[in-house]
């Protein structure tokens, strides 16, 4: 969910071509025999994902999936947290969007769904590496990996649901429509563990195993013939596409765009105004006593 003032004002693409000069806000790797290593490098920042981030990460991704020696691709996040969400914070400062999306009303909401869900049509296996903080934006970025690998003690949320509507509505497809209800009208996170259960995560590790059995798992993919894995991959998302996943998601952009008409939106953009956005989103957490009423946070 993206919620400063000035998120949802209509913008052209970037002129940038990214990689030209070398990346700023990701490393990439190559930690094991044709696997690709996507590090999220704004620690400080618990990788809160502005435009230039999401540039940087889709042009990387699309990069590996044109290169003929890398068959499995991960993301995962430098610091504490594997995502704290869209940066809210003044990340996006004078920049532009990362690639073209149809303006108009609701242009944000389609323009995140349509990046991450690109990540589904990539040809090759995406796995995303989460520990820490999974919340909101992250948890739209995790979604589009094909395969998902938490630390036990990782927490995917997405508290924006406490003012407005998410961009992508995932949570009744992989949580189940009881504990997705839940979430959405609580803004509650849940940990790897029960995401595992629940089976929006493939599988959880303790925290400090989460690397190894992560690289384990794409070398194994990388060991099979990459012209199978990749009509595999597709078969898999295909059955969801009939299963109306993709439809659902993109319907879920207009109620995202209704959101921000709401009173209750409106109120908290105006409280960011007058007080400031941790403030704002201090007092909107307290009662709840987590996120920022536990540590000072500016993403989401």
């Amino acid at each position: 969910m993206a919620n400063s003032p000035n998120f949802y004002a209509n913008t052209q693409s970037t002129v940038r071509r990214y990689g030209e000069d070398g990346y700023k806000v990701i490393i990439v790797d190559e930690p094991a025999p044709s696997v690709r290593r996507i590090t999220l490098n704004r620690p400080e920042k618990r990788n809160a994902l502005n435009h230039e981030l999401r540039g940087e990460l889709l042009h990387a991704l699309q990069e590996g999936d044109a290169h003929e020696n890398i068959r499995v691709q991960i993301i995962r996040g430098a610091g504490s947290s594997f995502s704290a969400g869209y940066d809210l914070g003044g990340g996006n400062a004078n920049a532009q969007y990362p690639f073209y999306s149809a303006g108009g009303d609701g242009q944000w909401p389609r323009h995140v769904t349509e990046g991450w869900m690109g990540i589904w049509d990539l040809a090759k296996p995406v796995i995303a590496q989460v520990h820490g903080y999974c919340l909101a934006g992250g948890s739209e970025l995790a979604t589009g990996c094909d395969l998902v690998y938490m630390a036990e003690d990782a927490q995917m949320g997405y508290p924006a649901v406490r003012f407005g509507v998410p961009d992508m509505h995932f949570h009744p497809w992989l949580v189940g429509m009881r504990k997705g209800m839940e979430m959405l009208l609580t803004g509650d996170s849940i940990s790897g563990v029960e995401a595992q259960s629940r089976g929006w995560a493939t599988a959880c590790y303790p925290a400090d195993q989460l690397e190894a059995q992560v690289l384990a798992i794409a070398q194994r993919i990388a060991s099979m013939p990459p012209d199978i894995v990749q009509l595999n991959k597709r078969a898999v998302h295909r059955q969801m596409d009939v299963m109306g996943l993709r439809q659902g998601i993109r319907a879920g952009t207009e109620l995202c765009t209704l959101g921000t008409h709401q009173p209750s939106f409106k109120a908290f953009i105006a409280k960011i105004q007058e007080q400031g956005l941790t403030g704002a989103l201090q007092e909107r957490d307290e009662k709840f006593g987590d996120y920022r009423t536990a540590r000072r946070d500016d993403k989401e």
